[in-house]
């Protein structure tokens, strides 16, 4: 929640500044989509916002301001106990450090209720063990404490067990812990370290390539096949009542559910992942196709007609270069569709690629490993959109213009 009202901020704030400083332009008619054109500036802030809140979440290096990070020095409370010998008091003295790092044993404070603990970690403490048996703790900071009972201490709280021990945890604030989220800068420098070792006897770029060659031979086999049933879906009624129900029926099957019939009737190789990528992008394709047939305007037909064109001149100038915006469209989402199906698939079963080296580094709690192949794949896939963009713009300057 944290996280969403910074970012929130940072949007509102930014937009805020943009709308001052960005001199006066005419504003789009609403509903123009032809004129509404990504603005760089919001682009860039954006980029900058989530660094600016992944680094400071973080306590990254490169950010010069953080939220409030987990408490770290010498802590201690006061204690009070009871037993045959009466009431008495003592004091526990606790070092708090980063996981990372050990203290060295000699450099402690000398007796025996001194700890150490990592920061975000739990830690038991029995300072009465070496007392008399029998004595309990009773008092934590002068307040009266119980098992199962929590009082709260300097830089932390404590915990009595039903054993007569103290839970003591120190305050997380709130950074996220390394292993949950590690810093930009050590991302980084894992991606270096990949990228010159390799991961697992194998190059990056080579885990990278396969599964972006899966990806791209799912979607290619997808669209060829895909594409043409969506014209013939849409041109004719015996194909559209044939084929109607298994379309609708696999569309809303998830491509990670046919994952265990897919290993059954291929394997676990190359042949199976390639299955499941091309059943994960055929769907999405065929309704792109359909829709896009389907929404051409009739007028633009009788006007062909009558001009004489024939129904494959109808279908080449007419049908195809107006459901070019569909498709483009539909081959956007099935490339996301694709990657998410790939990463899953190469958990399943795979010796090389994006989500193989994921499954293996999250099972060691390599969380940066397991960042950066997240953010390798966002990258080639954005990049791959904007490839696409790219050719839509060139093969269709009349999309959003009627």
């Amino acid at each position: 929640m944290i996280v969403l009202l910074t970012y929130l901020g940072l949007f509102l704030g930014s937009w805020s500044v943009l709308r001052l400083l960005s001199p006066r332009k005419p504003r789009p008619v609403f509903g123009d989509i032809a004129a509404i054109r990504p603005n760089r500036w919001a682009q860039l802030l954006s980029i900058i916002a989530v660094l600016a809140i992944w680094g400071g979440f973080t306590g990254s290096r490169l950010v010069p301001l953080h939220v409030p990070g987990p408490f770290l020095g010498q802590t201690g409370f006061d204690y009070g106990t009871n037993g045959p010998d009466g009431a008495a008091e003592g004091r526990v003295t606790i070092i708090v450090h980063r996981p990372e790092d050990k203290p060295d044993p000699l450099s402690l404070p000398v007796g025996k209720t001194v700890f150490a603990t990592p920061a975000w970690r739990s830690t038991l403490i029995r300072p009465t063990d070496k007392d008399t048996p029998g004595t309990q703790i009773v008092t934590v900071e002068g307040l009266p404490i119980s098992p199962g009972q929590s009082a709260p201490v300097p830089h932390g709280h404590v915990v009595l067990t039903p054993k007569g021990a103290l839970s003591f945890t120190p305050d997380p604030g709130w950074q996220m812990e390394p292993i949950w989220l590690p810093a930009p800068e050590a991302v980084a420098a894992r991606f270096w370290e990949i990228a010159r070792n390799g991961y697992q006897n194998t190059a990056l770029w080579e885990h990278l390539g396969y599964s972006l060659l899966r990806v791209l031979a799912g979607l290619v086999l997808g669209a060829l096949v895909g594409i043409p049933l969506g014209y013939a879906m849409a041109l004719s009624g015996w194909f559209r009542g044939w084929f109607d129900p298994i379309v609708e029926f696999m569309r809303p099957v998830p491509p990670l559910a046919l994952i265990p019939l897919i290993i059954i009737w291929f394997g676990i190789w190359e042949s199976g992942k390639i299955v499941l990528l091309f059943l994960a992008a055929l769907w999405i394709m065929v309704i792109a196709a359909r829709s896009g047939a389907s929404a051409v305007r009739l007028s633009k037909v009788h006007a062909a007609y009558s001009l004489g064109a024939s129904r494959m001149q109808v279908l080449r100038h007419i049908l195809i270069p107006n459901s070019l915006p569909e498709i483009f469209t539909g081959l956007r989402v099935a490339l996301g569709v694709c990657w998410g199906t790939v990463v899953a698939a190469e958990l399943v079963a795979a010796e090389k690629g994006a989500g193989m080296m994921i499954l293996v580094a999250s099972k060691f709690q390599l969380t940066d490993i397991v960042v950066m192949g997240i953010i390798l794949i966002g990258i080639i896939g954005y990049a791959i959109d904007i490839l696409m963009r790219w050719a839509e713009a060139r093969l269709v300057p009349w999309k959003g213009r009627g």
